[in-house]
């Protein structure tokens, strides 16, 4: 009994034994082919979604492929900068990142009060870039430049009164982070301003492409950058420590001739698929089928083709003792039911 019990015992902890190297190794194999998609960065196990090395590269390409003025970009920029306009406090230092900060340099025509303007971005050819035309332009604002990511702010804490991100922060790996980075580096009352694409940006053409790649290639990859990351913008600001937090949406649609100018647009404003676990080629006949669907689909009487860009714009306020502040929870002296009551008989 006592013999058969011991073996019974061993034979127990050897199964363990092999379960728990089996898990073990499955959890190495599953690290280190996250490592190979790219999803495992290294850097504290903190998920990879977007190549920045490449989106650098596309910031490269850009500074040179960039059009003059961008009826798209200025006005997103323009609507960004109106919320200036509705603050009575002035802005002295300033911090202008990412995106489409030359149409925001371009349109800031005085607005916000700023005096010193910070200019950021991760590529050295779109600092360079912005730092030509600002050899052309003489407002008397003290601009400086400096290359820097956004999801490492190299930016002092509390040195900011105001921080603007147009159009850039939806390709960072981790937006609540970056977004606590920019709180950090604000002085205390300090605005953020930004805008990002939402999740109905370019809805036609991921349409299209997805069809095109269903029947030339019998299934579909991920061309298209995952944008509907944000799904609750005020919960985000909230989370990311932003007291006073505002959110609102708008629609831009945009009509091109044809699907290739829309690649190019894309391409000039530095939108171009940064994914980690993108296709790194697109095949001819289904980029063709993309174009002709595309046309088919949602073409317009006049030969165009519409494409929609969802803007999200985001307000938050570093934390001060002037700010309103919400009462106590169960503070209230008058329920909604009394509230009802006295006005309900109104409503029909």
């Amino acid at each position: 009994m006592a013999t058969g019990a011991a073996v019974a015992a061993r034979r127990l902890l050897l199964h363990r034994h092999r379960r728990h190297h089996l898990l073990l190794l499955s959890r190495h194999q599953l690290s280190s082919s996250a490592a190979a998609d790219g999803l495992d960065g290294g850097e504290g196990g903190r998920v990879q979604i977007f190549d920045r090395d490449l989106k650098r590269r596309h910031r490269d390409r850009a500074a040179w492929a960039m059009r003059e003025t961008d009826a798209l970009s200025d006005a997103v920029a323009d609507n960004l900068l109106d919320r200036l306009e509705d603050c009575r406090k002035a802005f002295p230092s300033a911090l202008c990142m990412g995106g489409s900060a030359g149409a925001v340099r371009r349109l800031l025509r005085g607005r916000g009060g700023i005096e010193r303007l910070t200019m950021m971005d991760m590529s050295q050819d779109m600092v360079n870039k912005w730092r030509e035309l600002e050899n052309a332009t003489d407002d008397g604002l003290d601009t400086h430049f400096i290359v820097g990511d956004e999801e490492y702010l190299p930016i002092k804490e509390n040195s900011q009164d105001l921080i603007i991100s147009c159009l850039g922060l939806h390709w960072t790996n981790d937006l609540p982070g970056a977004m606590i980075q920019c709180r950090l580096a604000l002085k205390p009352d300090g605005l953020f301003l930004a805008a990002i694409f939402g999740g109905e940006t370019l809805k036609e053409l991921r349409i299209a492409c997805t069809i095109a790649q269903m029947e030339r290639e019998g299934g579909i990859s991920p061309r298209m950058s995952p944008l509907a990351q944000v799904r609750d913008a005020g919960n985000l600001l909230s989370r990311a420590g932003f007291a006073l937090p505002g959110v609102d949406v708008d629609r831009y649609t945009v009509k091109y001739n044809s699907a290739l100018e829309l690649v190019e647009h894309l391409r000039a404003m530095a939108e171009a698929n940064a994914l980690f676990q993108r296709s790194p080629i697109l095949k001819r006949d289904t980029a063709l089928a993309t174009a002709a669907i595309y046309q088919s689909m949602f073409g317009l009487e006049d030969g165009t083709i519409p494409a929609t860009f969802q803007v999200i714009y985001m307000t938050g306020w570093k934390e001060h003792s002037s700010q309103q502040k919400a009462k106590r929870r169960g503070s209230a002296t008058v329920s909604f039911s009394d509230i009802r009551k006295q006005f309900g008989s109104n409503q029909d």
